[in-house]
């Protein structure tokens, strides 16, 4: 989607050009200096134009980037669930030494801190 403001400012830009050499025909000055003004401030808002094409195109591809990441944690986090799920339920005994050795490292670091 294209910016306004570099619709504007390219038709300003035309315009200021054609002022411009209108007034270096003519030999009229003030034309000349005032097309020339007209062609400066058309490129200017061009440019902001541009830029805020630019900054909007980069907040779109960040939007995406953050939502396919968002998305492929989730599949990674169901995935993981899954596994450690079936690893639980393959070697219940196992499982059950190893979140208590958790909780017990778990609580020597709580205990640890507050000594």
């Amino acid at each position: 989607m294209v910016d306004t403001d570099r619709i504007t400012g390219a038709a300003k830009e035309l315009g200021g050009k054609v002022q411009g050499a209108i007034g270096d025909l003519t030999g009229s000055h003030r034309h000349s200096a005032e097309g020339r003004i007209r062609q400066v401030q058309g490129a200017a808002e061009n440019i902001y134009g541009q830029t805020k094409d630019g900054v909007r195109d980069a907040a779109d591809a960040a939007y995406d980037f953050a939502e396919d990441t968002y998305e492929r944690g989730g599949r990674a986090l169901r995935r993981g669930t899954r596994e450690v799920s079936h690893q639980v339920s393959d070697y219940p005994l196992a499982s059950l030494l190893i979140a208590g050795a958790v909780g017990f490292g778990l609580g020597l670091l709580v205990s640890a801190r507050r000594d």
